[in-house]
Order: structure tokens, then sequence, then C-alpha cells
């Protein structure tokens, strides 16, 4: 537990930092986090906010403002660490378009991402430590 809210403080205080480096745990616990907080506002949303809006459990047109919110709030802090996750593989963040690929253009994100750190200092700074000191 420890681990999911270090990598939410240190996403979060590099909220729009596109330099530097991001190591691979702060990478994937992060997403971890992003990943659970967005399943406890799925269920907020669909048994909470669905019936206050009207619409029943199961109605596909009951919308989720709580979890759009989320992803609109955390939509820039979750470039930023893909960016900073690139920089620590050696690769630019322009790699991020990638995404503009559905299925393809992820898979190879996702595979960048499980690579290990460039040892010692590359061109986007020193080599991150995790957790932080």
């Amino acid at each position: 537990m420890e681990n999911l809210s270090l990598a939410m403080r240190s996403a979060l205080s590099n909220y729009a930092t596109f330099s530097g480096r991001a190591a691979r745990p702060a990478y994937w616990w992060w997403v971890l986090s992003v990943f659970l907080l967005l399943f406890v506002l799925g269920l907020l949303d669909a048994f909470v906010m669905a019936p206050l809006l009207g619409a029943g459990i199961a109605d596909e047109n009951a919308g989720q403002p709580l979890s759009f919110l989320a992803s609109l709030a955390l939509l820039l802090p979750n470039i930023s660490i893909g960016v900073r996750r690139l920089h620590d593989t050696g690769r630019t963040g322009w790699w991020m378009l990638l995404a503009l690929f559905p299925v393809l253009g992820v898979l190879v994100l996702i595979y960048f991402y499980l690579q290990p750190s460039e040892e010692g200092e590359n061109a986007h700074g020193p080599q991150p430590v995790w957790p932080p000191a």
C-alpha cells in the first residue's frame, strides 16, 4: 500500500513534467493506482450516481460523471509519466504517438514500458531511484 501512495504522490507532484525519467516500478505502481481508482469510481457511478441521475444500474445511457472527471483530471499526469518512462528507456517522448494506432501501437508502448531502465545517466537525466529517498 505504501508503494501505491508513493507512486501517486510522485506522479502528481510531477503533474505536467515531461522532462526527466520515471523508474519502471514508479510507472507500474501509478498504472495500478489509476486502475483501482477508476474501478472504484466506476462502481460509484453505477450504484450511486446512476440512480441519482434517474437511470437504472444496467442502463448504458446512465453516464459516468465521476469516472469521466477523474479520467480528464488524470490525462496529463498519465501522458507525463508515460513520456518520462520512455525517457528512462532511452527513447524520446514522441513514441507516445504510437497510442494513436489502436492495438499495435499500444502493444508496442507496453513493450517499451516493460523494458529495464538505461543504466546511469542518459540524455534525459540521471537514473531514477525507486523508492525515492
